[in-house]
């Protein structure tokens, strides 16, 4: 077992808050009577082209969206039905999508049926990855489509796989959850992805808090004869970060406006991998996956799995309603997440958690001036100055902003958490970065 510490000088550490959920078993949410499903659950790119128009029955797991363009991913309906609609809703992120909705109704194919699971082990990897890429997996929190993120150009080779089990994000526990109740599925879906990519090098990397997933992890890779090391990385946010989780790991920087592969890595949490499991080993399309219900607005918080579409008036009724009404709802992370109004908004392929908090749970202070005391400086993982960079944004000056490094910023939150000004660095920083992307870098 290798034993690290977490990247040093930068980050933070936040009260986990996970107590709530952290004990509690995962449980299958009740099926939607209607599903809301976007067809726009990838980071980039158009939505999936809609397959069906009202009135059409659907089956569970059939498609309904095909992927648009080459960044794409293709969307499954969650449940069978019939189409009731088509409209456009609002995601998380301030995108729109237009979304198909369906109405409950017919037999299940997968639900409640045992499946025979699928010898994918003789399968080439141009094989392997068909497959995931026909059954819609994208990163479970970054969006990004697996089958792209896997296709390694023939110039280029993976040194190193890391499995990444940080899950170093406040409330959230339903990763840790799943390390715990499906240690040998997910160990499965790493040899999965161990055959496409062929790395040198495989690292199972796990807070080292967390000793109960260490150890069912390590019992299910030894079950496998899975050859990968096991690491243990600290608790500092954002260490679940794929840079820093190389960082700590190898010692080796990402260059700026690069990626992972531009020093060999292919980095995946838990939740993809899983999705790979159930992908190629089941024949699985994305349509559930678990998440974690919590805050204290919410009666009873705890560790779901949850078919994609569901509302999240749903999910409110299935944790025993409000013991007061939220001052804030967050879809993700309270560091990394998205605040929205609208509990009409459907889970996605990346909705890691819901959060209900009170007026207790988040800082309401009122705005004031910069400091100028230097604290988000030192708190930024990727050595940037945030405030700065917030300014340059404010007057407009985005390409100037960009070549000081805007690009690299991984809206981790850090910046804004330890801000006495209460200024809100990381949305302004996520606003200029996406016009300085969409302007390609200019002024």
């Amino acid at each position: 077992m290798s034993v690290r510490q977490s990247f040093s000088r930068v980050g933070i550490l936040p009260r986990d808050l996970k107590d709530l959920t952290r004990g509690q078993a995962l449980w299958n949410a009740s099926v939607p009577v209607v599903s809301v499903v976007p067809l726009l659950q990838h980071r980039e790119g158009d939505p999936a082209a809609c397959l069906v128009a009202p009135g059409d029955v659907v089956r569970e797991g059939m498609i309904i969206g095909r992927a648009a363009g080459p960044e794409g991913a293709h969307v499954h309906s969650p449940v069978p039905g019939t189409v009731r609609e088509l409209r456009e809703v609002f995601l998380p992120d301030g995108r729109r999508s237009p979304a198909v909705v369906i109405e409950l109704g017919g037999e299940f194919d997968r639900l409640g049926k045992s499946v025979r699971k699928y010898p994918w082990e003789n399968h080439s990897q141009k094989d392997l990855l068909g497959i995931i890429a026909d059954k819609g997996v994208v990163g479970m929190e970054s969006a990004v489509p697996t089958h792209l993120k896997y296709t390694i150009p023939k110039n280029r080779r993976v040194d190193l796989f890391i499995l990444n089990c940080s899950e170093c994000e406040p409330y959230l526990t339903a990763n840790h959850r799943l390390m715990l109740e499906k240690a040998p599925q997910i160990v499965e879906g790493a040899r999965i992805v161990a055959k496409i990519l062929d790395p040198r090098r495989i690292l199972i990397a796990v807070d080292k808090s967390r000793k109960d997933a260490l150890d069912a992890l390590g019992q299910a890779a030894k079950a496998a004869e899975f050859g990968a090391e096991i690491a243990t990385v600290g608790s500092w946010f954002p260490q679940g970060d794929e840079k820093q989780m190389i960082r700590t790991l190898t010692g080796l920087e990402v260059p700026s406006g690069g990626e992972a592969l531009d020093v060999g890595a292919v980095v995946s949490n838990v939740g993809t991998v899983f999705a790979v499991y159930e992908a190629v080993a089941l024949l699985k399309p994305v349509i559930e996956k678990a998440l974690t219900v919590a805050g204290g607005a919410i009666r009873n918080p705890g560790n779901l799995k949850v078919r994609i579409g569901t509302p999240l008036t749903d999910l409110v009724e299935e944790c025993g309603g409000f013991v007061e009404m939220p001052e804030k709802i967050v879809i993700g992370g309270p560091m990394t997440g998205s605040a929205i109004f609208d509990l009409s908004t459907p889970v996605t392929k990346n909705t890691t958690g819901v959060l209900f908090l009170t007026s207790r749970e988040i800082r309401n202070s009122r705005r004031t001036n910069c400091l100028r005391c230097g604290r988000c400086v030192e708190a930024c993982p990727m050595g940037l100055d945030p405030t700065n960079l917030f300014k340059l944004i404010d007057h407009g000056a985005y390409g100037e902003a960009f070549g000081q490094g805007l690009k690299d910023c991984r809206e981790c939150g850090c910046c804004a958490y330890v801000c006495p000004a209460r200024i809100p660095l990381v949305q302004g920083l996520r606003v200029g970065k996406a016009v300085s992307l969409e302007r390609g870098g200019a002024a």
